[in-house]
């Protein structure tokens, strides 16, 4: 292990500091300062290397969490990073996308902060590829098979890298204009900044992964062409089928989802012509009041964003009441705790606002002008309207971050005629295989709207079952199953 008294020598939790608000609103960087290898040395020096690492479990990928703690903690770093791609093949964007399931079942965390896991993971890959550790791994040898990945968000990235280096010829597709998915077009820059998904796909091309953008699968090759040109197919395109708000008033302009929002902001960073003569591009909150339905992390996303295109303001609503600021006793030890976060974009301004409900979308000349709403309390497991709560609120623009609710069924999924789930994602067997034989699901498409660990791991673990089925075995790992990760 570390130091077998680390936990009780250094008993308090240490993260990056971010940086002033006043400073990182002015850029679009990522939101944290350096942190000193000295002090990220004493946060790994904390993990106590416990008998059962209950931080296994709270990994889908299986992370070797108190192996690469205590190579940190002796200044193997090499030996760590070694570690740590035994099991993901993205630390980069899980130290800064991932919630940490991790940390909230680390057993120092029962009766102290738990151990800086996310953070000592993303100070590995980060410094890997600042030593240039990280190289291109070309297979040995090439089977002759080929695979198509529909998608390149993390589930169709990890199983193509796995694929190709089990020597495969992969080919990604991917409709948009550039490849990573949600990671490209979802998530802020200043919480992920792009360049850490270009450099993975030049490893990635240099191994031989080849990659198609701007080809809509199922529109510009048929399902039945794709089966035809390729030996197995690996369905990614995640869910993408968002939950709307079908209240009076949907119609008015100035109400958009989440996701018709988010990438024009990312598009403005990537230098695209994507400004007006204004300087602002086609969906912007700069200089409006803003209302963020929605409580989640792509409301965050949506309030970072807002922040730093210059807002009047911006308030975002959430349906639930508001967590409690511990743990809460619904959600016990070792299980991801329900309890009160503040995002970075959270510490930047807005106002949250708890236990509402939007009834109409209020509206003049055809846009939106205002939101009737009103206050809710549970009932008999029911969201109830409290009795003289109405109010309403001016709004000229409001972005609905209220998640998905499956894969888009029209097009490819229709074509395949693959098997369903009563939920409406596609069915797989324990080799991530569907109902049609030869094409394979991984992540949120198969399992639902989840996370990128969950994502990553299935596209690791169905590069396993396409490997065997390709070749009658396979030395790929298989970190889950479906049976294993019921699906949501």
């Amino acid at each position: 292990m570390a130091d077998p008294r680390g936990f009780l020598k250094h008993t308090h939790r240490e993260t990056p500091p971010r940086r002033p608000v006043s400073l990182r609103l002015r850029d679009w960087k990522e939101v944290y300062e350096d942190f000193s290898h000295d002090v990220l040395q004493d946060q790994a020096a904390r993990c106590m290397d416990c008998g059962i690492p209950f931080c296994h479990n709270g990994c889908p990928l299986g992370n070797l969490i108190p192996e690469w703690n205590d190579l940190v903690y002796k200044d193997r770093w090499r030996d760590s990073i070694e570690r740590l791609h035994a099991t993901n093949n993205f630390p980069e964007f899980t130290g800064r996308l991932c919630p940490a399931p991790c940390e909230a079942s680390c057993v120092l965390g029962i009766n102290q902060d738990p151990v800086t896991i996310k953070q000592v993971e993303v100070e590995i890959i980060d410094n890997a590829f600042a030593e240039g550790w990280v190289v291109p791994l070309p297979p040995d040898r090439l089977t002759g098979k080929s695979v198509a990945v529909v998608g390149s968000g993390p589930a169709g990235l990890a199983a193509a890298q796995q694929l190709t280096r089990a020597g495969h010829h992969v080919t990604v597709f991917e409709r948009a204009d550039r490849i990573g998915g949600l990671l490209r077009y979802g998530i802020p820059e200043f919480k992920m900044e792009k360049r850490h998904i270009d450099r993975r796909l030049e490893q990635m091309e240099a191994e031989g992964t080849q990659f198609r953008t701007g080809v809509n699968v199922g529109v510009d090759i048929t399902a039945a062409q794709l089966r035809a040109d390729f030996d197995a197919v690996v369905l990614t395109g995640g869910a993408t089928d968002w939950r709307d708000l079908p209240i009076p008033g949907r119609e008015l302009e100035g109400v958009y989802q989440a996701m018709e929002y988010l990438p024009w902001a990312n598009r403005v960073q990537n230098g695209d012509p994507v400004v007006g003569d204004d300087g602002e591009p086609p969906i912007t909150a700069k200089d409006k009041k803003v209302v963020i339905i929605g409580g989640g992390d792509t409301g965050a996303d949506c309030l970072g964003t807002a922040h730093r295109q210059g807002a009047a303001s911006v308030h975002q609503f959430e349906i639930m009441p508001r967590p409690p600021e511990e743990r809460a006793e619904s959600t016990p030890w070792p299980t991801y705790p329900l309890m009160y976060r503040v995002a970075s974009a959270h510490e930047e301004g807005g106002e949250r606002v708890f236990s509402v409900n939007t009834e109409q979308f209020i509206g003049n000349d055809g846009r939106v002008t205002a939101l009737k709403v009103h206050e809710v309390e549970m009932r008999d497991g029911r969201f109830a309207k409290l009795e003289d709560s109405d109010f309403e609120l001016e709004a000229d623009l409001v972005l609905l971050a209220m998640g998905f609710v499956g894969p888009e069924k029209p097009g490819l999924l229709a074509d395949l005629r693959v098997e369903l789930t009563d939920r409406g994602n596609v069915s797989r067997n324990d080799d991530f295989q569907t109902s049609v034989g030869g094409v394979f699901v991984a992540g949120d498409m198969g399992r639902g709207q989840s996370l990128i660990v969950w994502a990553i791991a299935e596209g690791r673990a169905a590069a396993a079952g396409v490997d065997r089925y390709l070749m009658g075995k396979t030395a790929l790992p298989a970190p889950i199953t479906p049976t294993a990760a019921p699906q949501r």
